[in-house]
């Protein structure tokens, strides 16, 4: 059995973010590879993350599983601020922090991301250019599609309320004053960035009890913006596509399109029974779990 995870702290521009590193009872090499995790939208490390954590550590990895700027334990004010840039560059600090870490190889880096971290990885790998190998599941490849999947249940009269929100906040943060909040998840028909179905419940079941479900507005006016799957030509490592069927949140079309645009560097994997949220426990966290390993075995170990 791995031991407990062990608090860490590193710093990007200054701040510092707060991480658990799972360090491997047996490593299954030496130097040993690290697959450095973090959430999608407005989750934090104790958000249903911890189970793959301990999963891959069970099979030889070290682990570094860390907390954005502005959320859960890390430094960043004001709090539950979404910045697409910030978060990229604290994937950047991530890397760089397990690099130096004594006993792991600095050549085998995996990055591990769900739903809005699903594209990050993508991004981090192809910015960074020495990453080994990367998984992405249920992931938000193209922002514009999400913001239109929103239009597809809520209607233009949704999507104008979250965007007049977001405005609103915009024009309180260029004058220095305290952020307006969205929900995260909602009910349908309320306002929240994801409002489906399944979002309130099946986020709520990851959860832990402290979590805020609430984020800035303002993402809603970039998120049109960020679209992951254009770095997906200049990929520079071997990487993993988990797909829900079924997905709600995170379009699976635009997956496949990242997909095919990374040509052989990337493999696909379909589980059309599970929705976006499904992936994270039961039956759906140990098939996606069991292919993740497969995956970094394959190309970590080899």
């Amino acid at each position: 059995m791995s031991h407990e995870p062990a608090e860490v702290r590193f710093h990007v521009e200054g701040e510092a973010l707060a991480g658990w590193w799972f360090q491997p009872a047996t490593p299954a090499r030496s130097p040993c590879p690290c697959i450095v995790m973090a959430h999608g939208l407005g989750g934090t490390r104790d958000a249903g993350l911890v189970p793959y954590a301990r999963a891959f550590a069970e099979a030889g990895f070290a682990v570094l599983l860390f907390d954005y700027r502005h959320f859960g334990a890390s430094a960043g004010e004001p709090r539950q601020l979404v910045s697409v840039q910030r978060q990229l560059a604290d994937w950047q600090g991530a890397i760089d922090f397990a690099r130096q870490q004594q006993g792991i190889d600095p050549e085998r880096i995996a990055l591990w991301g769900s739903s809005f971290s699903g594209g990050h990885v993508l991004v981090a790998a192809a910015r960074d250019g020495g990453v080994a190998a990367v998984s992405a599941q249920g992931p938000m490849m193209d922002g514009l599609a999400a913001v239109l999947n929103v239009v597809s249940y809520a209607g233009i009269g949704g999507i104008l309320r979250l965007s007049t929100l977001a405005l609103r906040d915009q024009l309180r943060a260029l004058v220095g004053g305290a952020p307006l909040y969205a929900p995260i998840v909602g009910r349908p028909g309320e306002t929240a960035a994801m409002a489906t179905e399944d979002a309130y419940d099946g986020y709520r079941a990851i959860a832990p009890p402290d979590w805020r479900n609430e984020l800035a507005a303002r993402l809603a006016l970039q998120l049109p913006l960020y679209r992951p799957l254009r770095h997906a030509r200049r990929l520079p490592c071997p990487a993993l596509i988990q797909v829900c069927g079924r997905d709600s949140v995170a379009p699976p079309e635009a997956a496949e399109k990242a997909v095919s645009r990374a040509g052989g560097r990337a493999e696909l994997k379909r589980y059309e029974d599970l929705g976006h949220f499904d992936i994270y426990v039961g039956d759906g966290f140990e098939r996606s779990c069991a292919d993740q390993i497969d995956f970094f075995q394959r190309h970590l170990l080899s």
